[in-house]
């Protein structure tokens, strides 16, 4: 049985977040597990209302994971504050893990800062050390290389200024700002783009924690980071190219995995 662990926020519409990251990992027949870091009130439109948890809290959740069932890799996505960032840096340590993938949840696509100036400092010396992979969008990449990115060749060299400061690959998120499903991994070896179509579909909420956990759910299945990387943008389009839509009637199983964007073998 592969393992993998989320450490995110909880999306009460379960597009996002631990909900949209625990679907993945089972839809890539991988045993999901989960350290929360804050509830939320959201749905596809925006988010309500947040509900940090206590930094102990959070502590005596990553304790009894690992002690018990130890993740062959683990994901880690919204953070908003400091302390919390700390415990999971602490803790990652203290448990030896590997194969982590951080989603450095920093800057809406909209461009709206999500955590504070004080939160990015503890993100960028306590966990960004600590990745196998990082996977920011262009204005987080931003924020972590202090560089403006306009185009692709932007992207590479954004990639690699993070990659080599930090010590760990960067899977750099195209997007609307330069492309709309080109990605850029960096790695101390090599660049490497993948590319994509763009698939028409205005249901993207949750797609980058999708795109992250199942990159964390191939790396527990021991597959190299490019073949990870590769197979998860190959299953997010195939999300987005479903087309599934929640709003209309969907049966039971569209809706347990309209955001994994596949279903369970033999199904």
């Amino acid at each position: 049985m592969y393992t993998a662990l989320t450490i995110a926020g909880s999306d009460s519409s379960g597009g996002a977040g631990i909900q949209a990251d625990l679907k993945t990992m089972a839809a890539h027949h991988v045993y999901g597990m989960s350290a929360i870091t804050a509830l939320t009130a959201q749905n596809t439109t925006g988010v309500t209302d947040i509900l940090e948890v206590p930094p102990a809290f959070l502590a005596a959740q990553l304790d009894s994971i690992f002690t018990d069932i130890p993740p062959q890799a683990v994901k880690v996505g919204m953070v908003s504050s400091g302390a919390l960032i700390q415990v999971i840096g602490d803790k990652l340590r203290q448990y030896g893990t590997g194969n982590i993938v951080v989603d450095p949840v920093m800057v809406a696509t909209s461009g709206a800062r999500l955590i504070s100036e004080e939160a990015v400092e503890v993100l960028c010396r306590e966990l960004l050390p600590l990745a196998a992979v990082l996977t920011p969008n262009i204005p987080e990449a931003e924020v972590l290389s202090g560089l403006t990115i306009p185009d692709a060749a932007a992207m590479e060299q954004a990639a690699g200024a993070i990659g080599a400061r930090y010590g760990c690959a960067v899977l750099l998120k195209g997007g609307h700002r330069v492309s709309d499903a080109d990605d850029y991994l960096w790695q101390p070896s090599g660049g490497r783009w993948f590319h994509g179509v763009r698939i028409d579909n205005p249901n993207t909420h949750g797609t980058g924690c999708t795109l992250s956990s199942a990159i964390a759910s191939n790396l527990a299945r021991g597959y190299s980071l490019e073949r990870a990387v590769e197979e998860a943008k190959a299953y997010l389009s195939g999300a987005l190219g479903a087309m599934l839509d929640l709003g209309k009637g969907s049966g039971p199983m569209d809706h347990a995995f309209a955001v994994a964007g596949t279903y369970p073998a033999g199904h």
